[in-house]
Parts: C-alpha cells; structure tokens; sequence
C-alpha cells in the first residue's frame, strides 16, 4: 500500500509531516494549527490516514492536509 501526501510524495514510516491547514480536532475545542510539524509518524490500514504526536497527544490525522518535511 503506498501512502501519499497532498503533493503526491511518497510517506514511510518514521517520516515528519507539515499541517497545510487548520484543522478542528473532534470531541475537543483545540485546533491544530498550519504549519505544525508531526513527527515520526506511523502508517495505518488505511492508505488516506496516518497516526502522529500532536502536543503530546496522538491524533490520526488525513494525508489531504499534510505535506512531507
């Protein structure tokens, strides 16, 4: 399964990511912000999502709205 970003660049494991826009987290009032750096990501079953450390918290977040570091 290949993983792409919004620009088409291929995703692996371990990779950062940059936010290319803000994004509302679900069940909280807390955004995430453009231009936030996720890093050491890991990859999913999915091959539209990844799963990454947002403030200490771990979020899954769609490749739609990340571009690779």
């Amino acid at each position: 399964m290949e993983v792409r970003d919004s620009n088409g660049t291929l995703l692996k494991e371990g990779d950062s990511v940059n936010v290319i826009k803000d994004l509302k987290v679900r069940g909280s009032s807390g955004v995430v912000k453009r231009g936030t750096m996720v890093k050491n990501i890991k990859l999913t079953d999915d091959a539209v999502e990844i799963e990454g450390r947002v403030d200490k918290s771990t979020m899954v977040l769609k490749t739609e709205f990340l571009k690779k570091a």
